[in-house]
């Protein structure tokens, strides 16, 4: 998949700036489909490029102007016919600190600098999950989640940000489970 996907359905919501996108895609997109606003702003010229959405630019008085983007119908088809498909593939896990945890003791890393890469992932998944409860809060907005689930006109983005919420849970997790085994080890050894 490319983000090409992922910026059609934050439109969903409505007209939107690169700018209001990027915050969407800090916010609720980006546990499962993160983009760098350079990233964001080049795919969006390539939509408009191919008719999937269009722009036009709002002048502000003491402000740049701002271009403002909406789906297009093209656009619209174009994300049916992708949600409507099969994925291609399950997610697969790339990450490097894995890759370090992996390697940690076969080549003497200090148990230290494991330690301190592990609270960094911890701190960082907490921030993320913090954020992810905020953005929850306000889409029930007083509202038990099934009320949400049964009234709101679009879950989809409700579905997704429970997606991130987990996974950050299950990061924080797995980083306590370490932490607790590294500390073990080094009070043994």
């Amino acid at each position: 998949m490319s983000l090409k996907y992922a910026v059609l359905a934050a439109l969903l919501e409505g007209e939107a700036s690169g700018y209001e996108l990027s915050k969407v895609f800090d916010v609720s997109l980006a546990n499962f489909w993160p983009a760098t606003p350079q990233q964001l702003y080049r795919e969006l010229e390539r939509l408009a490029q191919d008719g999937l959405i269009e722009a036009r630019v709002v002048r502000q008085e003491r402000r740049p102007n701002k271009r403002m983007f909406t789906l297009t119908e093209a656009g619209r088809e174009d994300l049916h016919a992708f949600a409507a498909a099969p994925p291609r593939r399950p997610t697969a896990i790339r990450d490097e600190l894995l890759i370090k945890i992996q390697a940690m003791d076969g080549v003497g890393v200090d148990p230290e600098t494991t330690r301190a890469q592990i609270e960094e992932r911890r701190s960082w998944a907490r921030g993320k999950l913090d954020r992810y409860l905020r953005v929850r809060d306000r889409l029930l907005a007083g509202r038990t989640e099934d009320e949400f689930l049964r009234e709101a006109d679009r879950i989809g983005p409700y579905l997704t940000l429970m997606a991130g919420i987990a996974f950050e849970e299950e990061n924080l997790r797995w980083c306590e489970r370490v932490l607790l085994h590294l500390r073990r080890r080094t009070a043994v050894g």
